[in-house]
């Protein structure tokens, strides 16, 4: 029933959106039932911030105006999945290789909506590996680093670099994903922060301190969630 709970959510997130908003476009399997329900509203003086090429893609044969995030001085409103939902609304994000792209979108709006279904809400984050993306040059030797950290942070697996049947995944930026089994994350904000102290790493997928509100589908509608 996962669809069904993504939809709903999807459908009720597209109802927040009023005429002439600056709206940012989610990337994922969630975040296209809101692009498809966005487009039926057929509201006026829409512009759409996508924050990957396969969003980009999906809204153009929707129909939805499209532009660039240097291309507008703000963003109203920005909807997007989530790979899990936990306490405070911190979230993990990046399972649709989008994480720098919707981090940068999700920075430059004046509000965010995450939607998901009930599943992906949890007591602890941490069970969904945590997407880590890399500069592709060297990145063997960030992986090492990376894993030093993780280390610190008693998470005893490394991080794998993420492969598809064409081969080494790559973002829209050419840069590569590695995912980090971690079990649970017990301290996502100082994790978030010595990740990001490693070079060679761009970003990486806990979001935190950035969700306003979270609808999450169940079977027989949604519920909402704030921090």
């Amino acid at each position: 029933m996962s669809d069904l709970q993504k939809r709903l959510a999807g459908e009720a997130a597209a109802l927040r959106v009023e005429p002439g908003m600056v709206v940012g476009l989610g990337t994922g399997s969630t975040a296209a039932w809101f692009v498809k329900a966005l487009a039926e509203r057929n509201l006026t003086g829409l512009r759409c911030v996508p924050t990957s090429e396969k969003t980009a893609e999906l809204a153009r044969e929707l129909g939805l105006p499209l532009a660039a995030l240097d291309d507008v001085s703000r963003i109203d409103l920005t909807v997007d999945g989530a790979d899990e939902v936990g306490p405070g609304l911190a979230l993990i994000k990046g399972g649709g290789a989008a994480l720098l792209r919707e981090k940068l979108v999700w920075e430059a709006s004046d509000r965010c909506i995450v939607i998901a279904d009930a599943a992906k809400v949890v007591p602890v984050l941490g069970a969904f590996p945590l997407p880590i993306e890399v500069v592709a040059f060297g990145h063997r030797s960030t992986a090492n680093r990376i894993m030093d950290v993780l280390t610190d942070h008693d998470i005893a697996m490394p991080a794998r670099l993420r492969q598809a049947d064409r081969g080494v995944v790559r973002t829209d930026g050419g840069n590569v994903i590695y995912d980090a089994k971690c079990q649970a994350i017990h301290d996502p904000v100082r994790l978030a922060d010595d990740l990001k102290l490693i070079t060679g790493v761009v970003e990486h997928g806990l979001f935190l301190d950035l969700a306003d509100e979270a609808i999450i589908g169940e079977d027989g509608g949604v519920r909402t969630l704030l921090p």
